[in-house]
């Protein structure tokens, strides 16, 4: 894993070439040709390295989030979402590798979520020289750098190592010899005439049968040897039998691809070509070789002239780059204090809104005049009630007073009914 960190980092900051402005002393920097598409392998590793970690059982199905695509951080898509995915992928693993990590929330400030991930970038003894703001798109090469590392961290916090394969054990077969059929025999060659003479649409005359008839012929005429002295034969008629005989008694031989006598035919005919094509081609192949060697010994000549003629200037640059590492360190200190104050500077700026969140809220409850309109309709509505009491109290004392009226008139005509007991007896 450390010798994938170290290509990935090197790849990172070594697609860029720095050479010095003639005449200015500045250093500008120059990409290389394959550094565009080196994020796109990048990204290939980080997707095979977070299924290792188990990313979608523990992140995607989770969060309900979409896997990513084998090139979602190198492609510009949805700006938004890719900030999203980067942040929580980053704290994600931040947590994978031992690392306590807040997951971004929806109104967390961009800025201090950056600047929190590369300060754990640097923990982790990973270089991040770059502005964060190359971070705040969510694609490019630096946020799939930035994933790379944090995903090598955490595997190296699991304990990760490649095993060695396994091979499957093949089993092997019985070899077979396959029978030699370029040896010809004279069997062979028999039954091959006799299956062209079936097979084939010319007529063939055969020697067999031939043969016994010219010795029928021999020993029925074998009674006749003293009548053959003279021939009478026509030599005209005889020329133009053999002329039409002729055809028949060709004999065809056909020509097997297997036979080892065609095989050493033509490996003599390829040796022949091969030693005629290598007489043209050696006297090429040397001349080519020594006009290679004389201008090989061209360049090695003029590397060492151009060698001591730049050496002060080879010098120079070695001092510029030291000089050049010694401020990346001073900056990347720099940056730390940065960071640090940015986010005190977002704390404090929190605490200020809210002191001015309450202070419009104090200003706009002093200045408003519903309170006083709310405390005049609740005195009327008491005033009204007050009234309304009274004169149920005047009701009331008034119905109390003609009860006590009502009581004593008839105490008083109950009084006056009574007739004393001294004048019923003078009755």
């Amino acid at each position: 894993m450390a010798a994938a960190a170290a290509v990935v980092t090197s790849g990172l900051e070594g697609g860029m070439s720095r050479s010095r402005g003639e005449g200015s002393g500045e250093v500008v920097v120059e990409r290389r040709p394959g550094a565009a598409y080196h994020m796109f392998v990048v990204m290939e590793d980080l997707v095979e390295k977070l299924k290792l970690l188990h990313y979608e059982e523990e992140l995607l199905r989770q969060n309900n989030l979409k896997p990513p695509s084998r090139h979602y951080f190198a492609l510009p898509t949805n700006p938004g979402e890719q900030f999203y995915m980067f942040c929580t992928l980053a704290s994600w693993l931040i947590n994978r590798a031992g690392r306590p990590f807040e997951p971004p929330q929806e109104y967390d400030d961009p800025n201090a979520t950056i600047s929190n991930i590369l300060s754990e970038l640097r923990s982790f003894g990973r270089t991040a020289d770059f502005p964060p703001s190359k971070l705040k798109s969510g694609y490019g090469e630096h946020v799939c750098y930035v994933l790379d590392c944090l995903a090598e961290e955490a595997l190296k916090y699991i304990g990760f190592t490649w095993k060695r394969p396994t091979y499957p054990v093949e089993e092997l077969e019985e070899e077979t010899v396959p029978e030699d059929d370029a040896e010809l025999t004279l069997d062979k060659v028999d039954e091959e005439f006799v299956e062209e003479e079936t097979d084939s649409e010319e007529n063939f005359i055969d020697l067999n049968v031939l043969k016994a008839q010219t010795y029928r012929l021999d020993m029925n005429e074998s009674a006749k040897q003293e009548d053959i002295l003279e021939s009478t034969t026509d030599a005209a008629e005889w020329s133009l039998e053999v002329e039409r005989v002729r055809p028949q008694l060709k004999v065809m031989i056909r020509t097997d691809n297997k036979d080892w006598r065609i095989h050493v035919d033509q490996m003599h005919q390829h040796k022949s070509g091969i030693e005629s094509a290598l007489k043209e081609t050696k006297g090429f192949l040397d001349k080519l070789h020594n006009e290679i060697s004389r201008t090989l010994e061209k360049i090695g000549s003029r590397e060492k002239y151009i060698n001591n003629q730049l050496e002060h200037l080879v010098q120079e640059y070695r001092a510029a780059q030291a000089q050049l590492s010694e401020v990346r360190e001073r900056y990347q200190q720099g940056n730390g204090g940065v960071t640090e104050k940015t986010r005190l500077l977002s704390e404090v700026t929190e605490e200020l809104e809210k002191v001015k969140q309450e202070m419009e809220e104090k200003g706009s409850s002093m200045t408003d005049g519903a309170p006083l309109v709310k405390i005049k309709q609740s005195l009327t509505k008491l005033k009204q009630e007050t009234i309304q009491m009274d004169i149920r109290i005047g009701v009331v004392e008034h119905t109390s007073l003609q009860s006590k009226l009502k009581k004593s008139n008839m105490t008083r005509d109950m009084h006056a009914t009574i007739i004393p007991e001294s004048a019923i007896g003078s009755y």
